[in-house]
């Protein structure tokens, strides 16, 4: 039976959000504890719909997700705070995902 598209996006979610972390003075703070893991995966979901997904795509969601640090006093996009080697495991995981579905 095939999933519908909210189950699809919780499974993306969990997957990002078990996986993927930002780095904040050499801390790992991954994306599900950081609530980012949904937001990510709901941008990221109808691209796997409709069709393939580029590098670039994913990095540009990356740099529009802007996060709030210090009580909102500064706004960081997520790819600043993502290492390379997260965004690389994030392409990765997404491809994956999609051969899956």
């Amino acid at each position: 039976m095939a999933k519908s598209n909210s189950e699809s996006i919780e499974a993306l979610a969990a997957e990002i959000g078990e996986n993927i972390y930002i780095d904040v003075a050499k801390w790992h703070l991954y994306l599900r504890d950081a609530h980012l893991h949904t937001t990510l995966a709901e941008q990221i979901y109808p691209l796997l719909s409709s069709g393939s997904v580029s590098e670039a795509q994913i990095l540009s969601i990356l740099q529009g997700i802007l996060v709030k640090l210090g009580g909102g006093k500064k706004e960081v996009p997520l790819s600043e705070l993502i290492p390379m080697q997260g965004q690389v495991n994030l392409i990765d995981l997404v491809e994956d995902f999609q051969r899956q579905m």
